[in-house]
């Protein structure tokens, strides 16, 4: 979250207007002003304000600009009537996705007043002060001919709606930046059989970038070997500051659990790791089956420090609990566990990891007797997801390549199953049964990422901005 974004802002005027209606580029300068620090107040952002462009020399300048200063994304403010050619220039140069602003300085002329002017001349000056929409047009046509990827946001000062559009293109572009520069660690093989687990990991750094680290488990166990004694109890302490620790735990699994936990930093660091995604079986008795069959706890600590982990070897999920996580929406590993029919909702959890900073009440570390359909014991996460709106969010591979699906719902209050898992229930626009039908018919894998608040409208500028296909269920 606090990587820096750098955005471009021009706006777009002509510059026959200025000698003929005094006052009208110093004004629409002011609305130009109030646009840019709309985008600035989303924080962790380096704007370059071009101010406005009103020419065809100034936009090859501004152009040029933009292409220096390695924009991620640029903001296109019409602030009256633009010709198209001095749009062109500049975001051809840019070469990034354009958001055009059509953004009025009020939801309405004031007719009365206006027509009060008089003077004809001072009217049009005035009228050219409102008529961003007169350009949309124009721009949409050249730009669909030549081929530029753009989208388009359409209100007025002082409008939420307008603002939110605004910081969710900030906040979108960020997650973009984010994965393009993301290092995920894979430890370990996929979960044998899970065939829609398995990923092609050129598609998915085609689709988002980022860089796919392949780690030897044995490395793992190396700086294991390593951990003193005074790291284990520190991370011990860390357990209990964390964690509501179940008196069930045994003393020495919370051992081993906290030299593991300290391995798994120190592996995050040595590697600049930005997510991880784990499987492995290991034979019985072996250093591999001890590590992992005790990194459940460590895991959940780094995913709620912004490295999210995937158990299972769900490189697609990881990729999209980073997502949900760069959005400041947290990201926990799930999958369906059953429907409840009497109450129309729908139970998700999964063992393993789980995002310690969207959980209702108490993260518990609870020591499970077998890890079902894994080798071994060891300590486990009991979890329910925060109460309200949520956002469900799957990385796909289909037929076509890399599509983002999801969804949005909320969590509600009720009986969970208290089997040492995340776990939580859910309730959707649609029924329980017409949700799990339209989830499934797009082909997602059986996990998903679940992450607070809704977030879908950023999701889809996320897509938009990476080129990916987004599909939303509800």
């Amino acid at each position: 979250m606090g990587n820096q974004l750098t955005v471009g802002i021009f706006g777009v005027g002509l510059d026959t207007y200025w000698g003929q209606f005094p006052g009208l580029k110093e004004r629409l300068e002011g609305y130009h002003r109030r646009i840019a620090r709309i985008i600035e107040s989303a924080g962790a952002v380096d704007v370059i304000d071009a101010g406005l462009v009103d020419n065809i020399d100034r936009a090859q300048v501004i152009g040029s600009l933009f292409r220096r200063q390695q924009v991620d994304i640029v903001f296109l403010y019409i602030s009256t009537y633009a010709l198209s050619s001095t749009v062109v220039p500049v975001v051809q140069a840019a070469g990034v996705p354009v958001i055009v602003l059509n953004i009025q300085p009020v939801a309405a002329i004031d007719y009365s007043e206006f027509n009060k002017l008089g003077d004809r001349g001072a009217m049009t000056g005035e009228w050219l002060a409102h008529c961003q929409a007169c350009s949309v047009p124009e721009i949409a046509g050249v730009f669909n001919r030549m081929g530029i990827s753009y989208r388009l946001v359409t209100g007025y000062l002082g409008d939420h709606r307008t603002e939110d559009e605004l910081t969710g293109w900030v906040e979108a572009s960020r997650v973009a930046a984010v994965m393009r520069i993301n290092r995920l660690g894979v430890i370990g093989h996929y979960y044998a059989g899970m065939l829609d687990v398995y990923t092609d990991i050129t598609k998915q750094i085609g689709a988002f970038g980022g860089h796919v680290d392949m780690i030897e488990i044995d490395e793992v166990i190396s700086i294991r070997k390593n951990v003193t004694a005074g790291q284990v109890a520190e991370k011990r302490e860390e357990f209990s500051r964390v964690f509501q620790v179940s008196p069930e735990c045994d003393s020495r699994e919370l051992e081993r659990a906290a030299r593991t936990s300290v391995a798994l930093d120190e592996l995050v660091e040595q590697h600049h790791l930005g997510s991880m995604a784990y499987y492995y079986e290991g034979a019985v008795q072996s250093e591999q089956e001890d590590l992992v069959t005790s990194v459940i706890a460590g895991n959940t600590l780094l995913t709620g420090r912004n490295v999210p982990v995937a158990g299972e070897y769900e490189i697609k999920n990881a990729q999209a609990m980073k997502i949900l996580d760069s959005l400041g929406a947290g990201g926990s590993f799930s999958e369906f566990y059953a429907i409840d029919y009497l109450e129309d909702h729908i139970l998700l959890g999964h063992d393993g990891p789980a995002h310690r900073g969207i959980a209702e009440g108490p993260v518990r570390l609870v020591p499970l007797p077998l890890y079902h359909g894994k080798p071994g014991k060891g300590l486990s996460i009991q979890m329910t997801v925060r109460h309200g709106p949520v956002t469900l969010l799957s990385v796909c591979e289909g037929p076509q390549g890399v599509f983002l699906l999801f969804a949005e719902g909320e969590s509600v209050a009720g009986p969970v199953l208290e089997i040492g898992n995340t776990n939580s229930r859910y309730r959707f626009p649609l029924s329980a049964a017409d949700f799990i039908e339209s989830w499934s018919l797009p082909g997602p894998s059986h996990h998903c990422a679940i992450g607070l608040g809704h977030v879908g409208d950023r999701i889809e500028k996320l897509g938009f901005l990476l080129g990916i296909p987004v599909t939303r269920v509800c």
